[in-house]
Protein backbone atom coordinates (compact mmCIF):
# COMPACT_ATOMS: atom_id res chain seq x y z
CA UNK A 1 0.00 0.00 0.00
CA UNK A 2 1.58 3.71 -0.92
CA UNK A 3 1.36 5.69 2.00
CA UNK A 4 0.45 9.64 1.33
CA UNK A 5 3.70 11.60 2.09
CA UNK A 6 3.59 15.35 2.54
CA UNK A 7 6.57 17.75 1.90
CA UNK A 8 7.78 17.46 5.47
CA UNK A 9 8.07 13.86 5.14
CA UNK A 10 9.99 13.90 1.79
CA UNK A 11 12.03 16.67 2.89
CA UNK A 12 13.01 14.22 5.83
CA UNK A 13 13.46 11.41 3.56
CA UNK A 14 15.41 13.12 1.53
CA UNK A 15 17.77 14.56 4.60
CA UNK A 16 17.78 10.28 5.79
CA UNK A 17 18.78 9.05 2.44
CA UNK A 18 22.02 11.86 2.18
CA UNK A 19 22.90 10.99 5.42
CA UNK A 20 21.00 8.49 7.92
CA UNK A 21 23.73 8.74 10.90
CA UNK A 22 21.96 12.17 11.17
CA UNK A 23 21.28 13.00 14.82
CA UNK A 24 17.38 13.62 15.27
CA UNK A 25 17.65 17.52 16.61
CA UNK A 26 19.93 18.15 13.63
CA UNK A 27 17.14 16.65 10.72
CA UNK A 28 14.61 18.44 13.02
CA UNK A 29 16.00 22.08 12.35
CA UNK A 30 16.74 21.02 8.86
CA UNK A 31 12.90 20.21 8.34
CA UNK A 32 11.93 22.88 10.76
CA UNK A 33 10.56 20.87 13.25
CA UNK A 34 10.64 20.24 16.61
CA UNK A 35 13.18 17.10 17.68
CA UNK A 36 9.76 15.34 19.25
CA UNK A 37 7.79 16.17 16.22
CA UNK A 38 11.13 14.57 14.22
CA UNK A 39 11.35 11.29 15.92
CA UNK A 40 7.43 10.64 15.73
CA UNK A 41 7.53 11.65 12.08
CA UNK A 42 10.38 8.82 11.37
CA UNK A 43 9.15 6.46 13.73
CA UNK A 44 5.56 6.29 11.55
CA UNK A 45 8.00 6.23 8.19
CA UNK A 46 9.71 3.11 9.75
CA UNK A 47 6.21 1.49 11.18
CA UNK A 48 4.76 2.04 7.82
CA UNK A 49 7.90 0.08 5.76
CA UNK A 50 8.89 3.40 4.12
CA UNK A 51 12.25 3.74 5.14
CA UNK A 52 13.37 -0.12 5.46
CA UNK A 53 16.83 0.64 7.43
CA UNK A 54 19.75 2.23 7.09
CA UNK A 55 22.92 1.25 5.49
CA UNK A 56 26.66 2.61 4.41
CA UNK A 57 27.77 2.93 0.85
CA UNK A 58 30.43 0.96 0.29
CA UNK A 59 33.26 1.49 -2.53
CA UNK A 60 33.11 -2.33 -3.33
CA UNK A 61 36.55 -2.22 -5.15
CA UNK A 62 38.22 -0.70 -1.73
CA UNK A 63 36.68 -4.00 0.05
CA UNK A 64 38.19 -5.95 -2.18
CA UNK A 65 35.60 -6.45 -5.07
CA UNK A 66 36.82 -4.76 -7.91
CA UNK A 67 34.91 -6.41 -10.58
CA UNK A 68 31.13 -5.67 -10.57
CA UNK A 69 28.59 -6.94 -13.65
CA UNK A 70 25.15 -6.50 -14.37
CA UNK A 71 23.90 -9.85 -15.19
CA UNK A 72 20.38 -10.97 -16.97
CA UNK A 73 18.95 -14.48 -16.45
CA UNK A 74 16.53 -15.92 -18.80
CA UNK A 75 14.88 -18.51 -16.19
CA UNK A 76 12.87 -21.51 -17.78
CA UNK A 77 9.94 -22.51 -15.90
CA UNK A 78 8.09 -21.18 -13.11
CA UNK A 79 9.66 -22.99 -10.08
CA UNK A 80 12.17 -19.95 -9.11
CA UNK A 81 13.04 -22.00 -5.80
CA UNK A 82 16.94 -22.47 -6.83
CA UNK A 83 17.42 -18.86 -7.42
CA UNK A 84 16.30 -18.13 -4.45
CA UNK A 85 18.46 -20.53 -2.91
CA UNK A 86 21.29 -19.25 -4.33
CA UNK A 87 20.32 -15.70 -3.75
CA UNK A 88 20.86 -16.25 -0.44
CA UNK A 89 24.01 -18.25 -0.56
CA UNK A 90 26.31 -16.13 -2.60
CA UNK A 91 26.72 -12.37 -1.17
CA UNK A 92 28.26 -11.78 -4.04
CA UNK A 93 24.97 -11.01 -6.00
CA UNK A 94 23.99 -7.60 -4.58
CA UNK A 95 20.71 -7.02 -5.92
CA UNK A 96 17.80 -9.22 -8.16
CA UNK A 97 15.15 -7.56 -9.75
CA UNK A 98 12.23 -10.07 -11.15
CA UNK A 99 11.90 -8.20 -15.00
CA UNK A 100 9.44 -8.50 -17.85
CA UNK A 101 10.24 -8.94 -21.44
CA UNK A 102 12.61 -11.98 -22.35
CA UNK A 103 14.84 -12.14 -19.48
CA UNK A 104 13.46 -12.72 -16.00
CA UNK A 105 16.09 -11.35 -14.07
CA UNK A 106 18.41 -8.70 -13.65
CA UNK A 107 21.40 -9.22 -11.28
CA UNK A 108 24.53 -6.82 -9.91
CA UNK A 109 27.23 -9.29 -8.77
CA UNK A 110 30.33 -7.91 -7.09
CA UNK A 111 33.56 -10.39 -7.58
CA UNK A 112 37.32 -10.18 -5.90
CA UNK A 113 38.02 -11.05 -9.88
CA UNK A 114 37.15 -12.56 -12.79
CA UNK A 115 37.95 -16.31 -11.88
CA UNK A 116 35.42 -15.26 -8.90
CA UNK A 117 32.50 -13.88 -11.22
CA UNK A 118 33.16 -17.24 -13.54
CA UNK A 119 32.70 -19.49 -10.60
CA UNK A 120 29.34 -17.42 -9.58
CA UNK A 121 28.05 -17.49 -13.02
CA UNK A 122 28.80 -21.50 -13.68
CA UNK A 123 26.58 -21.29 -10.44
CA UNK A 124 23.72 -19.07 -13.04
CA UNK A 125 24.20 -20.76 -15.88
CA UNK A 126 22.83 -24.17 -14.08
CA UNK A 127 19.42 -22.16 -13.63
CA UNK A 128 19.61 -20.62 -16.99
CA UNK A 129 21.04 -18.91 -20.04
CA UNK A 130 22.86 -15.37 -18.91
CA UNK A 131 24.08 -12.58 -20.51
CA UNK A 132 26.94 -10.95 -18.77
CA UNK A 133 27.77 -6.91 -18.89
CA UNK A 134 31.01 -5.43 -17.35
CA UNK A 135 30.80 -2.21 -15.28
CA UNK A 136 33.24 0.31 -16.17
CA UNK A 137 32.05 2.91 -13.85
CA UNK A 138 29.43 3.89 -12.16
CA UNK A 139 28.46 7.26 -13.54
CA UNK A 140 25.24 7.19 -10.94
CA UNK A 141 25.01 5.29 -8.20
CA UNK A 142 21.39 4.52 -6.25
CA UNK A 143 20.52 8.00 -5.62
CA UNK A 144 17.47 7.23 -3.72
CA UNK A 145 13.88 8.32 -3.80
CA UNK A 146 14.00 11.80 -6.19
CA UNK A 147 11.81 14.61 -4.06
CA UNK A 148 8.47 15.34 -5.20
CA UNK A 149 8.46 11.74 -7.01
CA UNK A 150 5.89 10.02 -4.69
CA UNK A 151 3.24 10.74 -2.70
CA UNK A 152 2.95 14.76 -3.74
CA UNK A 153 -1.16 15.08 -3.16
CA UNK A 154 -0.23 19.00 -4.13
CA UNK A 155 1.56 18.02 -7.59
CA UNK A 156 -0.49 15.65 -8.50
CA UNK A 157 -3.65 17.87 -8.16
CA UNK A 158 -2.33 20.45 -9.96
CA UNK A 159 -1.10 18.18 -13.01
CA UNK A 160 -4.89 16.76 -12.91
CA UNK A 161 -6.25 20.45 -12.70
CA UNK A 162 -4.29 21.59 -15.38
CA UNK A 163 -6.10 19.95 -17.79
Amino acid sequence: MTENLDATDRAILAELQRDGRMPLTELGRRVSLSASATTERVRRLEETGVITGYHARVDLAKAGLPVLAVVRLKYPGNRHGPLHDLLRERGEILECLRTTGEDCYVLKIAATSMGHLERVMDELLELGSTTTNLVYSEPLSYRGLPPGAVGDTAAAESVGGAR
